[in-house]
């Protein structure tokens, strides 16, 4: 596969080798998926087990005609929604979308293949499907094979650099400080989203817990639930909210309803501040999206108004602000001040 160039004079024809690949692969992929099971199906039980508990003995079942609507279905949709990206050219805009298209397009085929294939060998000549036996490496096997493969393929696709962004074409923006006088500009800004998530999270355990307790919910079952909704929650109520402030110190952004943890940039370690539009589209997603090698991170909580600086020392960093433009002056004075004590 050929890296995808970075948006700009070779954008067209990186979108053609996009859609060209996700369809011609895309295709391979459904007719593989229609057709194997189908030479296999005079060997095959009807129904299928689908699903293993506890080690390789089966626990559920379905029709052979469910299963292979269902295992469409797992690689059709996302199919349809990465096609559809590269025809709209959404695939192409950045370096990390680039990453995350490509590997998505193989790394989930590959997923789907191998969810398909174990479920078609661990059936293949069993009478009934209560005689399917899946070796339980099988499904670890198919998730070290599928990122493997996505992440050679988002490595290959990834394309050039973005080109360089960020400074305005006019001087960045910048308030004059009165003497003996000391101000300070907050901006805080909430993902309702993650704040939902944050809540809904410690819920759904406390019902887990009060289902194990009555025994509707086998215990390991509640621990494995138990497992993810905790670091969810807290992950939720870390990132949920962001407080960025600007002081005579510098840039400080603090996480969590509280601003704790904090991390502060000294006003002597910027170069030079100024407000942007980004969306999550553009940096790869919401949370702390950053692509190796370019040196730009991002804190999105939201699409719209970040604050900028770039560090004395090189490098980008971007926070979802409100009134951005009004930190960004305020920031870029207490710069000055600092380069001329």
């Amino acid at each position: 596969m050929t890296s995808a160039p970075s948006p700009g004079r070779n954008a067209a024809p990186a979108r053609g080798l996009a859609v060209t690949v996700a369809a011609v692969w895309g295709t391979s992929v459904t007719a593989a998926m229609v057709a194997v099971p189908l030479a296999l199906r005079d060997r095959l039980p009807d129904p299928l087990a689908t699903h293993w508990s506890g080690g390789s003995v089966p626990d559920d079942n379905m029709s052979f005609a469910a299963d292979l609507v269902v295992t469409l279905a797992l690689w059709g949709v996302a199919w349809i929604i990465l096609l559809a990206a590269a025809l709209h050219g959404a695939a192409l805009r950045t370096r990390i979308i680039r990453i995350n298209w490509w590997a998505f397009l193989f790394g989930w085929a590959v997923f789907a293949l191998g969810v398909q294939g174990s479920t078609l060998y661990a059936n293949l000549d069993a009478a009934t499907w209560r005689e399917a036996e899946l070796p339980p490496w099988t499904i670890f096997a198919v998730l070290l094979v599928a990122f493997a493969v996505g992440t050679l393929a988002g490595y290959l696709g990834r394309g050039g650099p973005d080109p360089a962004t960020g400074h305005p074409a006019e001087p960045p923006p910048a308030v004059r400080l009165r003497p003996g006088r000391r101000t300070v500009w907050v901006s805080r800004v909430s993902n309702p989203w993650l704040t939902w998530l944050a809540v809904t999270a410690p819920v759904a355990a406390l019902i887990v817990i009060g289902l194990a307790a009555g025994d509707v919910v086998d215990v390991p079952a509640a621990w494995s639930i138990l497992s993810v909704a905790v670091p969810i929650s807290l992950l939720g109520v870390a990132t949920a909210t962001v407080r960025v402030t600007v002081d005579p110190q510098g840039l400080r952004v603090g996480l969590g309803p509280w601003g704790w943890p904090a991390r502060r940039t000294p006003a002597g370690a910027i170069e030079s501040a100024w407000a942007e539009r980004r969306t999550p589209g553009e940096v790869g997603g919401w949370g702390v999206r950053s692509v190796p090698g370019t040196g730009r991170t991002t804190l999105m909580l939201r699409g719209g108004d970040h604050l900028v600086i770039r560090r004395a020392r090189g490098g980008e960093f971007a926070v979802s602000a409100d009134d951005a433009e009004r930190g960004a002056a305020l920031l870029n004075a207490y710069i000055a001040e600092a380069a001329g004590s």
